[in-house]
Parts: structure tokens; sequence; C-alpha cells
């Protein structure tokens, strides 16, 4: 029985690529480059890098610090030790004395009141307020280190009180001086006053001076 003569399969050579050699053109600069010395890139750093690295780093913590540690203590301390000036402009001023007697003892609120307005950072303004009077009480108002609060002590000082139609009066502490805090009647007894004061802590806390 014959046939067809069966044919061998030759093995397919996969032709050989020569590797590509770059050109001494194509090396990255950094390689043909002279190699920066070690001392000198460490010089550069300390130089440089980590002083600016420190100061933005204690920038930082400065300004964390002051808006939660620093702040907040000053605004404890300061709302919990005010210091009134110790002055006093008609009647009210009889009220303010008793707040501050053995009854009622102001001063375990740790309000102690000052001679010198140097020395204050609350005002109240206990009485009446003539024109006559008026530009002293700016000037000791001015004379008071901030951060500074005005507590407007009875309807005198409020408004004018019942002498608010009279030529010599001022209609109102707050046309010479910013007020926080009224107090009304006239006069307010030593429990109005001491509230008062309780309220003007709250009312810093809440600003946060």
């Amino acid at each position: 029985m014959t046939g067809a003569p069966a044919t061998i399969a030759k093995p397919v050579v996969a032709p050989v690529v020569a590797p590509v050699v770059s050109s001494p053109s194509t090396e990255l600069p950094m390689v043909s480059g002279p190699a920066v010395p070690f001392l000198e890139i460490e010089t550069l750093r300390a130089r440089e890098f980590i002083p600016a690295a420190k100061e933005s780093l204690m920038a930082l913590m400065t300004e964390q610090a002051q808006g939660k540690v620093i702040r907040p203590t000053f605004n404890w301390a300061g709302r919990n030790s005010l210091f009134p000036l110790h002055w006093g402009l008609a009647c009210c001023a009889i009220e303010f004395a008793a707040a501050f007697g053995a009854r009622w003892d102001a001063e375990r609120f740790g309000v102690v009141p000052r001679s010198s307005p140097r020395q204050c950072d609350l005002l109240i303004v206990n009485g009446t307020v003539t024109w006559k009077v008026a530009h002293k009480l700016i000037t000791l108002y001015e004379q008071m280190p901030e951060p500074k609060w005005v507590i407007a002590m009875g309807n005198c000082a409020t408004g004018g009180g019942p002498f608010r139609t009279a030529y010599s009066v001022v209609p109102g502490v707050d046309k010479l001086v910013p007020v926080d805090l009224y107090i009304a009647g006239c006069p307010p007894r030593p429990e109005a006053l001491l509230d008062g004061i309780l309220k003007l802590e709250e009312l810093i806390r809440e600003r946060g001076e």
C-alpha cells in the first residue's frame, strides 16, 4: 500500500536581536555630572530647611496654645477676679458700698475694689452723671487697661432717671462710654449688683475676652 511521503517539520528559530546600547548623549545628567558631597547636603539642610520647619512648627504650636490653653486660662482668671473702680456719684454709691460690707460680702466672688483706674478692669457707674463730670468719667475709663467693662448701675446711669429732662444731666452713660451691662432700680439693692456682676462674668466667658 503506497501513501504520500512523510515530511519532517523544521524548527523555527527566532531571530536574534542585538541589544540597543544608548549613546553617551542619552545618559542622565546626574550620572555623568559630578556628585554632590554629602557634607554640602547636610549643611544646606541645617541652614535652610531645619530653621524654616522649626519656625512653622513653633507658629502652629503658638496658635494652638493661644486658642486652647492661654486664652481660656486668662479668660477664666479675669472673669473671676474683677477689680471695680472704687468711686461713687450719687445714692447708688451707698448700695455699691453696702455690697462690699459684711452682710453681702462681694469680695467672696473675687470682686475687689481698687482706687486707681490703672489697676481696674470694671467701671461701675453708680449714680447721676452730669455734663460737668462727664469728661472726668471718660478720663477714668481711658486710663483703665484692656480688657475692661462697664456696668450702668441704676436708672440715673442707665437713662438719666428722674432727672433725664434736666439740662445738666447726661441721658444715659452709654452716650459717653460703651456699656456692657445695665442694672435697673432706683437705687438697685446690693443683691441686684451682685447678680449683675455674675451676669457680667457669664458675658465675659461667652465673649472669650
